[in-house]
C-alpha cells in the first residue's frame, strides 16, 4: 500500500526482456536505503517487488500483465521514474491509499502553465472515466492529485474523455511530471473506493432482480 506522496525521482539504468516479463535495475538512493529482497517500490506508481540491492539501485521484474497495462512497456535506459517506498502503518497518510495496481493509461493532451501551477489536461480511457470525478482523487506515474477539471465525452472516443490536474511547482521539480510534455503516456490509478462502491451496488442491484 502507498500514499501517492512521490520519495525520489530515480532513473532507469537497465532493462532485461524476457520470454514474458522485463527486469529492470533501478537507481534511487533513498529508496534503496533500507529496501531489502521482498520489499515492495512503487515505480511510476506500479507495485514491484525489490530482486536485488545493491549499490543504490534495485532490480525487480515486471510480468507480461503489468507490462501491457501500464507504461513500463516503454522505459528503458536512461528514464526518470517516479519511487515510493511502501506505506509504513505509523506514517502520516499525505495522499490517499494508493494500492500499486495501475488500472491503465493516459496521454498527455496539454499544458497550461501560469505563475504558481500548471495545469496539465489528461485524455483517459471510457473504460475509467466512470470512475474520476471533480475534487476526487488520482494517481498519475504514482503522483496522488486532486481532479481539478472533467470532461466526458463521446462514449468510445478516448480523446474526448479528459481529466485535468494542477501541479505545483514541488510536484513538478521533484516528479517526472515536470518532463510530461503532449503525448506523454502516463499511468492511471482510479480511486479504490469508487471501484469498491460499482462492484457492490452491481451485486445488489442483481439480487433484487431475483
Amino acid at each position: 500500500m502507498f500514499t501517492g506522496i512521490v520519495e525520489e525521482l530515480g532513473v532507469i539504468t537497465a532493462r532485461e526482456d524476457l520470454p514474458d516479463a522485463a527486469r529492470f535495475t533501478v537507481h534511487g538512493t533513498t529508496v534503496t536505503s533500507d529496501a531489502r529482497h521482498g520489499d515492495s517500490i512503487a515505480v511510476n506508481g506500479v507495485c514491484l517487488t525489490v530482486v536485488t540491492v545493491a549499490d543504490g539501485a534495485f532490480t525487480a521484474d515486471v510480468m507480461a500483465e503489468s507490462l501491457r497495462r501500464s507504461s513500463l512497456s516503454k522505459l528503458g535506459p536512461g528514464d526518470r521514474v517516479n519511487l515510493e517506498r511502501a506505506a509504513a502503518v505509523n506514517s502520516r497518510l499525505g495522499g490517499h491509499i494508493v494500492q500499486g495496481h495501475v488500472d491503465g493509461t493516459g496521454v498527455v493532451l496539454g499544458l497550461s502553465p501560469s505563475e504558481h501551477w500548471t495545469v496539465v489536461r489528461i485524455g483517459i480511457p471510457t473504460g475509467l472515466a466512470r470512475y474520476v470525478v471533480e475534487k476526487g482523487s488520482i494517481t498519475l506515474d504514482g503522483v496522488s492529485l486532486t481532479v481539478s477539471a472533467l470532461g466526458l465525452g463521446v462514449p468510445g472516443d478516448d480523446a474526448q474523455h479528459w481529466l485535468e490536474v494542477s501541479l505545483i511547482p514541488t510536484t513538478l521539480d521533484l516528479t517526472n511530471l515536470g518532463l510530461a510534455e503532449p503525448g506523454t503516456v502516463v499511468n492511471l490509478e482510479v480511486d479504490i473506493v469508487a471501484k469498491y462502491v460499482e462492484r457492490l451496488t452491481g451485486f445488489a442491484a442483481a439480487e433484487e432482480e431475483k
